[in-house]
């Protein structure tokens, strides 16, 4: 611990929140009474330093910088979707990879999440591991020659990109995610650990994090209710119908121990965002309540 009672330098670590307890790309009926200005003042009372970008941002970079301004909000990161794996996308996905890195780095944001979704079932109404793609040695050979294209695009600009292994994706498990990391170029290409993505996918977070705490740059704390996920499991519910019965939840609310994943981070020298992503039903789970608890977990857990 730095002193005595944090496990990060607040001058290299910092804590934000995803919208998707709010208003939820994905889906965007849920919360759709909620505005930006109560999503991001909120984030902001609640104690959080950044956010991502969601549908109902303005798309006017200056009105957006202005109003995160406002409430003493950054840019932390955007998200990037990646076709790599489908044939003839791949001089697209560079184009619109440039794009948000470019947006991004306007913001004053130094990190790019991306995720391969070439096949992906997340936004579909099946269920999301057995529905997955699987990804040949073609299309595996595709992604990381890619990845190491947008890896050293974000290098040159000073940038970093970090790998979002996700629910319903090509790259959902541990072993997939163990290939993607061991054939990609570690100076490139970096990894977001997705605590909440990879409970579901059936591995353990503390393990990746103590697998490839060195390559970690980026982080989204999010919780599972496991009750909830083996009834969603078990009844073959999509992920969208899995968030609607609440799946997901706030670190601190579920089934995740942060505590020791906080703990490999640290000694690590772990810098870079701690981004809360819980996506809910916002007329379930009360956006501020829960932000508020989120926060107060991470203060009182890794003593940020």
């Amino acid at each position: 611990m730095l002193d005595g009672s944090s496990l990060f330098d607040p001058a290299n670590v910092f804590v934000g929140i995803t919208p998707t307890g709010w208003t939820n790309d994905d889906y965007p009926l849920l919360g759709n009474d909620i505005s930006f200005g109560q999503c991001v003042s909120e984030m902001a009372l609640a104690g959080f330093q950044g956010c991502s970008i969601g549908h109902k941002f303005p798309k006017d970079e200056a009105v957006l910088k202005a109003e995160l301004d406002r409430r003493g909000l950054r840019v932390s990161e955007p998200w990037a979707s990646t076709f790599f794996t489908v044939q003839d996308m791949a001089e697209r996905t560079v184009a619109d990879f440039r794009k948000t890195m470019a947006f991004i780095k306007r913001m004053g944001g130094t990190t790019v999440v991306v995720a391969e979704l070439g096949g992906a079932v997340h936004q579909q109404s099946v269920p999301p591991i057995a529905n997955k793609p699987v990804f040949s040695d073609d299309q595996w050979a595709a992604l990381v020659t890619g990845l190491d294209t947008l890896g050293r695009i974000a290098a040159e600009d000073g940038m970093t990109l970090c790998y979002h292994h996700h629910m319903g994706t090509g790259v959902m498990t541990r072993a997939e995610t163990d290939r993607l990391m061991h054939e990609t170029d570690e100076q490139f290409v970096h990894l977001l650990l997705d605590t909440g993505h990879l409970y579901w996918a059936g591995d353990d977070p503390l393990e990746m994090a103590q697998a490839y705490a060195s390559r970690i740059r980026h982080v989204h704390l999010k919780d599972i209710r496991h009750d909830v996920m083996e009834r969603c499991n078990a009844t073959h519910l999509s992920f969208l119908e899995s968030v609607m019965e609440g799946v997901f939840t706030v670190p601190g609310d579920g089934a995740i121990d942060f505590a020791p994943i906080f703990q490999t981070l640290s000694s690590a020298g772990f810098k870079g965002w701690l981004m809360v992503e819980a996506e809910q039903d916002a007329a379930k789970a009360n956006p501020l309540d829960y932000a508020r608890k989120a926060r107060a977990y991470i203060r009182d857990t890794a003593g940020i």
